[in-house]
């Protein structure tokens, strides 16, 4: 599996190298609205239903104020906003920077 060997934090963005010697780089505004946690985007019952979950799309001028890497699988951001539940597996952030999102 590749993993962030660096995170670091520049200007409003987050720049990840990862194990594999690549590089990827994230606008706060997109790593917010991409979060996974139920929060963002709701719980899905047995009956496949949503519950919860935020509509918004779009979070002008949120920026990531930190970050803690979870396990050997993900990374969790904190937010200027207070937003901090998502876990970033290290799949989903590929995902993100291969979709240019």
């Amino acid at each position: 599996m590749i993993s962030p060997s660096n995170i670091q934090l520049i200007g409003t963005e987050v720049a990840v190298a990862w194990s594999n010697g690549s590089e990827s780089y994230f606008g706060s505004e997109m790593l917010r609205s991409a979060s996974p946690s139920a929060a963002n985007i709701g719980e899905v019952d047995v009956l496949g239903q949503t519950h919860g979950g935020d509509d918004r799309t779009k979070f002008p001028g949120v920026t990531v104020t930190g970050w803690e890497i979870v396990g050997n699988y993900a990374v969790r951001f904190d937010f200027s906003d207070g937003h901090h539940t998502g876990l970033y597996s290290f799949d989903y952030l590929q995902d993100l920077a291969r979709k240019g999102e």
